[in-house]
């Protein structure tokens, strides 16, 4: 029964949203795409989202598939092309889309975490053997980041580092910086010891030896890829706005209430399925709009100039 309800809200809401529909819309859709962000490696990607997957093709009788990219750029292009309907974005992710075609997307929902903040956090980590205890001991060191179109991989830490007085050109205070393709990929190569430290993003709740309650660092402690034991946390960036689930602009109105309402309800109606698609507890899900990810595109603009 709370589904229903939770449901009825949502949908309620979704329908508010989506009152005055773009007379471009399409009538009706033969398929349905979720665009899935890089992060983990592909399968884990397609088994986190599956359970998605199939409650969208239930609810919307067509055919609903699942294409996970290599990189986050692959996801902003599909969106972009109108070649993907849905996606979990970052607010970077949200705000190249945005900067690139404004009426590719609309931002319809944001996860609600355990305390019921909307935050989350970029965190900077290294090996509890590598005797770094903070950026003040990485100098001449190698640092990674992640995808240069991840938020908290990149964007936040690219102008807060620097801003705290450590440079990330190469050679100026770190010894090298690295692109490392991804959040798993940059806590598999800290771990491995590839790089002395690099950043990757969590909620910032819970126990840090759990990987926090969501986040990269949780995904990666789960499927047993680091004992989070091993790992210690060496900054951490002021709170992040959430990332947006977002639909493309020009669906039919239906879709996009059917959607928003299953994905509003997840945590309600299956909340397994919820922790797996949202990478780790939450509480929830609520609306949200373009005007909650303008600081981030500002943001972005400065660092493309």
């Amino acid at each position: 029964m709370n589904f229903v309800r939770n449901f009825a809200v949502a949908a309620a809401v979704a329908m508010t949203a989506f009152g005055a529909v773009s007379v471009h819309a399409e009538d009706k859709i033969s398929e349905f795409r979720i665009g899935v962000l890089g992060g983990e490696n592909q399968s884990d990607r397609m088994r986190s989202n599956e359970c998605v997957r199939s409650k969208v093709e239930a609810l919307l009788g067509v055919p609903t598939k699942i294409f996970a990219p290599a990189d986050y750029n692959g996801v902003i292009e599909g969106l972009i092309g109108r070649n993907l309907d849905m996606a979990w974005l970052g607010a970077s992710g949200y705000a190249k889309t945005y900067i690139t075609d404004p009426e590719a997307v609309e931002p319809v929902l944001v996860k609600i975490n355990a305390d019921g903040s909307m935050g989350y956090h970029s965190i900077g980590f290294a090996r509890v053997d590598g005797n770094i205890k903070s950026l003040d001991d990485m100098k001449g060191k190698k640092f990674g980041f992640g995808d240069p179109n991840s938020t908290s991989g990149y964007l936040i830490p690219s102008i807060e580092i620097p801003a705290a007085g450590f440079p990330m050109e190469s050679g100026k205070y770190f010894g090298e910086v690295v692109f490392t393709g991804g959040h798993e990929q940059t806590i598999v190569a800290v771990a491995n010891g590839d790089i002395d430290a690099g950043v990757t993003w969590a909620d910032g709740l819970g126990a840090w030896e759990e990987g926090y309650n969501s986040g990269a660092l949780r995904k990666a402690a789960d499927a047993g890829l680091v004992d989070m034991t091993q790992l210690v946390q060496i900054w951490k960036s002021k709170v992040i706005p959430e990332g947006p689930v977002v639909l493309r602009k020009d669906l039919p109105s239906d879709v996009k209430v059917k959607v928003t309402g299953l994905i509003a309800g997840l945590a309600s109606l299956d909340p397994e399925c919820a922790y797996s698609f949202m990478a780790g507890e939450i509480k929830g899900m609520a609306p949200v709009s373009h005007e909650t990810y303008e600081v981030i595109i500002e943001a972005r603009k400065r660092k493309m100039k």
